[in-house]
């Protein structure tokens, strides 16, 4: 799993899968991509410093610290 946050956009990127994504889906803060076959390959949650500030002591320390140190500037994708 590749875990990237992008700092500008306030955007936490979990990517699962290698496999290209075609379709995506959000429901509230949570966007999913998904592959052609339906699995799921992307998830990014909007608004990343609240659901960090909540989730607190939760998250393992690796992820915490993969996530201070990405910033970078976000690309668009497409919502359905």
């Amino acid at each position: 799993m590749k875990v990237k946050y992008y700092k500008g956009a306030d955007l936490l990127s979990l990517r699962v899968s290698n496999k290209p994504y075609q379709d995506a889906t959000r429901g509230g803060d949570l966007v999913v991509h998904y592959a052609k076959d339906g699995e799921p390959v992307l998830v990014e949650i909007l608004n990343a410093s609240k659901f960090l500030k909540e989730a607190g002591k939760s998250l393992p320390a690796k992820l915490e610290g993969t996530i201070a140190r990405e910033s970078s500037v976000a690309i668009p994708h497409r919502v359905r």
